[in-house]
């Protein structure tokens, strides 16, 4: 018998990858948890049926969070990282020595025990003296801060579940509020090409446009994500992701990467012509969401 793991990525869409055996399932209190071996993609982290991460192509991803703002902020020292309970972000994170402390708030602690054990090869970046790790509710944590981060990365489940209220107005000035005068903040930020998810793309865009003075989009393709294209945001109160981009600084740190390199850098920020009309075609057929706690 074959067993296959089932992804609906769209109304007539779903992805599925054959799946060797079960290594870990459990029922947290905020979601399920699967870990499983593929033949083609490693392992794989499932929450409540939704690809997270594969071990084949999660470099992709965790690469571009990182990367992007780690060669333009000139002077990151603290960084706020909220989600990420599976390792990756975080240990792209710590190959910056320069980084002093990281502060890491995951509202499932079930996802990180369950990375430790069997996503070692990013888990155990948990373990590092400059990581300070809160079970808590990243909306209600950051609400509290002022002033404190460099930088803030959202590594963050898709916007219902427990990440729901990671894709609010509240949220994202509460960012503002928490990063120094020249803080960036990094978001997953979905992809384009599905309409729900298009959907979630311009809303997540008009919610952080009036906030922050830098807004812009940058992409990358994950093969394992809805349709392979996938966004992130950059939000800044001062550095511009191109014109700040120091290519120099960043080559001389030799950092070892895979997907990331600072030609990439520049192209990422080059966005179709589809995605540009999706962010700023007022007569597209998708209304910012209003129903939400955002006042």
């Amino acid at each position: 018998m074959e067993l296959w793991f089932s992804e609906r990525q769209s109304t007539g869409v779903r992805l599925q990858i054959k799946v060797d055996r079960s290594l870990y399932t459990a029922q947290s209190k905020y979601q399920r948890i699967d870990i499983l071996q593929t033949q083609e993609f490693g392992k794989i982290l499932v929450l409540d049926g939704t690809l997270m991460l594969t071990e084949k192509d999660e470099f992709i991803y965790h690469e571009m969070m990182v990367h992007v703002p780690m060669a333009v902020h000139p002077h990151v020292r603290k960084v706020l990282l909220i989600g990420a309970g599976d390792g990756g972000a975080l240990s792209r994170l710590l190959l910056y020595p320069e980084i002093e402390h990281i502060d890491v708030v995951e509202i499932d602690k079930e996802v990180i025990e369950a990375c430790r054990t069997y996503l070692p090869n990013l888990a155990q970046s948990f373990d590092d003296s400059r990581v300070h790790v809160e079970i808590a509710d990243g909306l209600r944590f950051v609400r509290q801060k002022l002033d404190l981060y460099d930088l803030i990365l959202v590594d963050s489940t898709d916007p219902f579940g427990p990440g729901e209220g990671l894709f609010t107005r509240e949220f994202y000035g509460n960012c503002y509020n928490a990063l120094k005068e020249d803080g960036i903040l990094v978001n997953q930020h979905e992809s384009p090409f599905y309409p729900q998810d298009a959907k979630e793309v311009r809303n997540i865009y008009k919610k952080t446009r009036p906030i922050f003075p830098i807004n812009l989009l940058y992409q990358a393709h994950i093969p394992t994500y809805p349709s392979g294209h996938w966004l992130f945001g950059f939000f800044s109160k001062r550095y511009h992701p191109l014109e700040d981009l120091d290519e120099a600084g960043w080559k001389e740190k030799n950092i070892p990467t895979r997907y990331y390199n600072p030609s990439l850098h520049r192209g990422a920020f080059a966005l179709p012509t589809y995605v540009l009309d999706l962010l700023h075609n007022e007569e597209l057929e998708m209304e910012i969401d209003d129903d939400e706690d955002e006042d």
